[in-house]
């Protein structure tokens, strides 16, 4: 499995002005005249390397601003048999561009304390579900999309799990609720998606072949 194992930048702890910094990449480094429109899988090695090699912590509120920086994201579809986690957030989450948007994504921002990609991955999945298990991630591959304002500023890396019937449930219930539903009820309500979800949506059910990117 391919995976970032460890960032060639450091930080000093400084409590918690340490979680509002976010791990990311210089726009131009990572895809070069390259900027792909969707999921890339295949062999993205190469880039995983370059987001290694050359990510550094910025405040999240001032990458927040500036598109010429990917904030780097794990994201994790999770999934049991065919069925798929759907998650409803409310208005109650601290990202107004994203109340009440469903998703089908575990996953955040990378933190100062997190040594690899899925080791965040790990945290935020444990910060946003109870579960008495521990996914197993395997890498999809690399998502962009520069088509919003939040897309614009983040690169998904992102994964898929299966919860092989063990139970799950959410946290934070005044935020968000989740259940696992078959691909048709997340078809239903596909306009609620947020657009990352949808990408991967469309990936992982092939509705939209363009989803699909293929490193060479």
């Amino acid at each position: 499995m391919a995976t970032v194992t460890q960032w060639a930048c450091t930080v000093d702890s400084d409590g918690g002005q340490e979680r509002r910094n976010g791990l990311g990449v210089p726009r131009e480094l990572v895809f070069g005249d390259d900027a792909w429109q969707g999921l890339r899988d295949g062999d993205v090695a190469p880039y995983l390397e370059r987001i290694s090699t050359a990510a550094e912590y910025r405040p999240r509120g001032e990458a927040e601003e500036d598109p010429s920086w990917k904030q780097v994201i794990p994201y994790l579809l999770l999934q049991d048999d065919q069925r798929l986690f759907l998650m409803r957030r409310t208005r109650a989450g601290n990202d107004a561009r994203l109340h009440e948007r469903w998703s089908i994504g575990i996953g955040g921002h990378l933190n100062p304390g997190d040594a690899d990609l899925q080791d965040g991955l790990l945290r935020e999945f444990n910060e946003e579900v109870e579960a008495d298990w521990v996914p197993r991630p395997r890498l999809l591959g690399l998502l962009n999309d520069d088509s919003t304002l939040v897309g614009a500023v983040h690169l998904g890396v992102v994964y898929v799990a299966d919860a092989a019937g063990r139970p799950i449930a959410i946290r934070e219930t005044h935020k968000l609720s989740g259940e696992f539903v078959a691909p048709e009820a997340v078809e239903r309500g596909y306009e609620h998606l947020e657009t990352w979800s949808q990408i991967v949506y469309d990936y992982v059910t092939g509705r939209n072949a363009g989803a699909r990117q293929n490193a060479t």
